[in-house]
């Protein structure tokens, strides 16, 4: 519990949904010397939106240009360190690709996976929001953009 001069401060982070002949868009990177497999994601920056972030991070992240289209949901999870994250996750479509973009720091490599594929890569998604989202995805989870909004 936290003394009442204190505030908790989850880390608030994006994701992006992107599904193309059948294929997921995942990027596999380095974490702790270990490759992991994860949806273009990443932390919300100062000064933008969510949305923003979403199309920013599947950039920095796969080289491609995205239009989202749907909000998925929102998901909260504790990891086994103890910090809590807020994932707000986004399908889009492709756009372009820019192929010879440098990835952000960390990042291997971009790839396109299919559903199985992504459900047999289990151990090494990066946290169970991974599947989760996916799984949601899959099942036509989908909400209007416009049920997140940003004040001016």
């Amino acid at each position: 519990m936290h003394a009442p001069d204190q505030r908790w401060h989850p880390d608030v982070t994006v994701a992006t949904v992107v599904l193309r002949e059948g294929r997921l868009l995942q990027v596999e990177e380095s974490i702790g010397g270990e490759l992991v497999i994860n949806q273009p994601a990443g932390h919300l920056e100062p000064g933008e939106s969510l949305l923003q972030a979403a199309v920013r991070e599947t950039l920095e992240e796969t080289g491609w240009h995205v239009r989202l289209t749907d909000f998925i949901g929102s998901y909260q999870w504790v990891a086994g360190n103890g910090r809590c994250y807020l994932r707000f996750a986004f399908a889009a479509e492709a756009v372009s690709h820019e192929p010879q973009r440098p990835l952000d720091q960390g990042i291997v490599r971009a790839l396109w996976l299919t559903p199985d594929e992504l459900q047999a890569a289990g151990p090494r998604l990066r946290s169970p929001l991974v599947e989760r989202v996916a799984l949601d995805y899959l099942a036509g989870q989908r909400y209007p953009l416009a049920l997140v909004a940003q004040l001016p």
